[in-house]
């Protein structure tokens, strides 16, 4: 059997050292997926080899001499627009921060280096990386030019349906494309807002402190990774950890959970939206953004039906229409919207206590 079918997924690996490029290619070739069509030393050797090879996805290290991560990332969305995800080395918290400025230049993700092989975790890490590679060339990403933003002008708010109740609580799950949509929406909701936000983003283990904290820092709003037992406060928006679903208890506080993986995830927006509409019912508002699959979907329409107000962003801003779309199908979101309209309504039904 010839080793490459057409169906292989051409991947460009962008690393200025050496070693690490032969260990990546090494750990890429190993899965009969996927091929390496090439190997660039720095940003500006990746935005040639973009050009000229068209990879079905490129893998692309930050630090590099010269043209770095950012600006080649930011190059090749502008010229030949390309599955970039950012390959790091590292779990600090800052250079963790940093690798999501390249989510802003448009890279669409970012994954762990695996340590050596026989390092702990070694495996899992690799297998994580192998899947992200293959989901990621599925994505069909847009040319995107200098700083533009999600909308060219203000979004057109819909007459907005007054809830049942106050809404104490907004929730809200994204997946692939969901970084840049939270820090739009958290950076233009006012600084008094009135209520707590859940949230539930899937991403690659050990860069959710790293999130938060770069999630923070770019929108102005306060981001914290959750913990179990803290009380809900308004005007702060709770990102779930690694490896728990997060859910609320009684006493407006925090529940998290190691339970069963739920649509293949943990954490799982279906446990959050599940949660929240238990104790807020009408109380609540949910949100679906961007992402593969279907978590969420069914659980926002039971939100719906049990009177909280939803929204799901529409199909030209999500980079995957896969959850947002599933929940649109099954009637579950009263708006379907932008991700700066998703703002303007959560700020208008989220009134001062």
């Amino acid at each position: 059997m010839s080793h490459t079918g057409p169906q292989q997924i051409k991947v460009l690996v962008v690393d200025d050292s050496r070693v690490v490029a032969e260990f990546l290619t090494h750990l890429l070739n190993s899965d009969r997926g996927i091929r390496v069509v090439g190997v660039a030393r720095n940003g500006e050797e990746a935005v040639e080899a973009a050009r000229s090879m068209s990879p079905d996805v490129i893998t692309m290290d930050i630090h590099m001499p010269g043209m770095n991560g950012y600006e080649a990332t930011r190059k090749i969305m502008e010229t030949c627009p390309t599955p970039i995800v950012i390959v790091s080395g590292s779990l600090k918290i800052d250079e963790v921060a940093g690798n999501f400025h390249a989510i802003e230049a448009g890279a669409l993700a970012v994954a762990q280096r695996p340590n050596g092989v026989g390092q702990p975790q070694y495996e899992e890490v690799a297998q994580e990386l192998l899947k992200m590679v293959k989901l990621m060339s599925e994505v069909k990403v847009v040319r995107r030019w200098p700083r533009s933003k999600y909308a060219s002008g203000p979004a057109a708010i819909p007459e907005i349906v007054k809830s049942k109740g106050t809404i104490r609580v907004v929730a809200i799950g994204a997946s692939t494309g969901g970084p840049l949509v939270l820090q739009t929406i958290l950076s233009e909701l006012p600084k008094n807002f009135a209520a707590p936000v859940l949230i539930v983003q899937h991403m690659a283990h050990g860069f959710v402190h790293g999130f938060a904290e770069w999630l923070g820092h770019t929108s102005g709003f306060p981001v914290r990774v959750a913990t179990d037992g803290e009380s809900l406060k308004p005007g702060c928006a709770y990102i779930a950890p690694d490896d728990f679903h997060m859910g609320v208890g009684p006493g407006n506080t925090i529940r998290l959970a190691a339970d069963i993986l739920e649509n293949g995830m943990r954490p799982s927006v279906s446990f959050l939206f599940r949660s929240v509409g238990a104790m807020f019912g009408s109380n609540a508002a949910g949100v679906l953004l961007t992402g593969m699959g279907k978590d969420g979907a069914e659980e926002l329409k039971t939100l719906k039906d049990a009177g909280a107000i939803t929204l799901a962003q529409d199909r030209e801003t999500s980079v995957v229409f896969g959850m947002p779309n599933q929940a649109i199908l099954l009637d579950a979101a009263m708006y379907v919207l932008p991700p700066d309209g998703i703002a303007r309504t959560l700020a208008t039904i989220v009134t001062k206590p």
